[in-house]
């Protein structure tokens, strides 16, 4: 399985007064903007996953969204498992029902950073493999993802999608 893993755009600041839940905080004006370059120069570089999972919050589905109308990619499911709080063996336990040969996934850190620790059997801490907003890592897995058995074929910056012609 190949495993595109993307974190959402930039998003407002947490302002409990705006948004009393903060899972409907969206993206910011000059978020979708980046967000939008960042896709187009991602759909350049990589063929469409098979299916596409989402977090449910506002910020991360908006994100999704942004993938499909400028990467080509198809439309997110929601996956509860991409919520922020849930730890990163649920998340690959959720991955390993789907039959799709490659999935991406939208979420958040420091969920993602777990994940992608957690995957690659590396002494690194998570936090020295989060992502920047929307940053996107590629891995590949000999069969159904498992932990400690992924192999990080890309890593690349939301700057350097969006500087992609």
């Amino acid at each position: 399985m190949e495993l595109v893993i993307v974190r959402h755009a930039s998003a407002f600041a947490r302002d409990p007064r705006r948004w009393p839940d903060d899972r409907e905080r969206p993206l910011t004006p000059e978020g979708v903007l980046r967000a939008r370059r960042a896709a187009a120069g991602l759909g350049r570089i990589l063929e469409p996953p098979e299916r596409v999972l989402s977090s449910p919050f506002v910020r991360a589905v908006e994100t999704a969204a942004i993938l499909t109308t400028h990467a080509g990619w198809a439309q997110a499911s929601p996956c509860t498992a991409l919520a922020p709080e849930v730890p990163p063996e649920e998340l690959l336990e959720a991955l390993r029902a789907e039959p799709a040969r490659r999935i991406a996934i939208v979420g958040h850190e420091p969920q993602l950073g777990r994940l992608l620790a957690q995957c690659l059997a590396s002494a690194a801490r998570p936090d020295a493999l989060a992502l920047k907003k929307p940053g996107v890592a590629f891995l590949s897995f000999d069969g159904a993802p498992r932990a400690g058995q992924a192999t990080l074929c890309w890593l690349v910056s939301p700057s350097v999608l969006r500087a992609i012609r």
